[in-house]
């Protein structure tokens, strides 16, 4: 493996999850965030993962590997839309009843999920269209980089299914370090469907419109039943 890639694939092992769990303890370390820090937040996590998404798509294509390895294939469209759009509905509606109970619970583990949530999720409409932006981003960017990326590089170098399926959904899973263990175990789990999915249908059309569909339900659902009920 070249020894760019090696150095992606670093930087999403131990830096990646670092930066994120430094810039979470900070973040909930604050009294309070307002509407200010909340939408800077967003801006820098949308700028941040589309510099890196287009630094590693620059180094997979200048060593090579094809926009079919990457899992850019967009045919037949139909199909992958009917696919991509009716798993939204399912993972979003899962999504929403998960968060919902979570937020109707007494449990006091509870009470930190909903601290965590009244500082990152959208208190306004305006911050909610910010954060759809970065829901959106978070499709595109996090499946190109982790189904996309680092799935297409191990199979470029002849890795089993397995071990690609294993390699990427951890990865997937430590970058949700900031969450806590709960969030890298859920993360993982999720990648691993993400993960089957692209290898399955050899495309990232379906993986994107999910991964943005959970995270959009996270800001609408979070704003309702973490922080109204808070």
């Amino acid at each position: 493996m070249p020894w760019d890639f090696l150095l992606i694939f670093f930087l999403l092992a131990v830096v990646v999850p670092w930066r994120g769990w430094a810039r979470m303890q900070r973040l909930t370390a604050l009294p309070s965030v307002t509407s200010r820090d909340r939408m800077a937040l967003y801006l820098t996590s949308i700028a941040t993962q589309w510099v890196i998404t287009i630094v590693i798509a620059w180094r997979a294509f200048a060593r090579g590997l094809s926009s079919g390895e990457l899992g850019l294939k967009f045919t037949p469209l139909v199909g992958l839309l009917l696919l991509g759009f009716g798993g939204a509905a399912l993972f979003g509606a899962a999504h929403w009843f998960n968060l919902r109970r979570v937020g109707k619970s007494a449990n006091p583990a509870v009470e930190r999920i909903r601290s965590l949530g009244a500082k990152i999720f959208p208190h306004t409409n305006r911050e909610l269209a910010l954060f759809a932006l970065l829901s959106m981003t978070a499709g595109i960017c996090e499946e190109f980089i982790y189904r996309g990326f680092v799935c297409g590089t191990l199979f470029h170098v002849h890795a089993s299914v397995w071990a690609v399926l294993l390699i990427s959904s951890v990865l997937f899973g430590l970058a949700h370090a900031y969450q806590g263990r709960g969030g890298v175990v859920g993360t993982f789990l999720l990648g691993t469907v993400f993960g089957l999915t692209r290898i399955l249908y050899d495309s990232l059309v379906p993986v994107v419109l999910w991964h943005a569909t959970v995270d959009i339900i996270a800001g609408l659902a979070g704003r309702r039943y973490l922080i109204e009920n808070k």
